[in-house]
């Protein structure tokens, strides 16, 4: 037959990380060897102490502020660069703003001449085909029925 359980044995206690430990709590090795967790009796061990901030003119420059002092100068150039080449192509780039100018006048003029000329055309075009039609209409009273006549000519 099967014996009963045998208490005796001590089942392990998993460890936990020290900083899951709580305070006033211990892990302490018992007689038979095995690891436990107990509340202790002594002071707690005092907290580590925090970093003392460093001296203000000794902190690092950020990384951005590296970035940013290098591209100035950079992006500075750049800008003398472009204000350079413009300079040199002012009198080509006016000449060619003129031509442009001149280009959309013509455009314009040639849009409105067609207009004019197109009107005028369908206009006789229309005014021999188009009958003329004349109507009178007459009512008596607020309410009277309409009667009319519509004349082509």
């Amino acid at each position: 037959m099967n014996s009963p359980p045998d208490h005796t044995q001590i089942t392990p206690v998993p460890l936990m990380r020290s900083d899951e430990i709580p305070p006033g709590v211990q892990e302490v090795i018992l007689p038979s060897g095995e690891r436990a967790l107990a509340y202790s009796t002594a002071p707690a061990a005092p907290p580590p102490p925090l970093p003392t901030p460093a001296a203000p003119g000794a902190q690092p420059i950020p990384a951005w502020a590296k970035t940013t002092a290098l591209l100035a100068p950079t992006i500075g150039g750049g800008i003398a660069v472009a204000a350079v080449g413009l300079s040199a192509a002012a009198p080509g780039l006016i000449a060619v703003s003129h031509v442009l100018w001149s280009a959309v006048a013509a455009i314009a003029a040639g849009g409105i001449v067609a207009a004019a000329v197109i009107g005028r055309v369908r206009a006789r075009i229309t005014a021999a085909q188009r009958p003329h039609i004349t109507q009178h209409i007459t009512a008596t009273g607020l309410f009277g029925r309409a009667n009319g006549t519509i004349n082509h000519h």
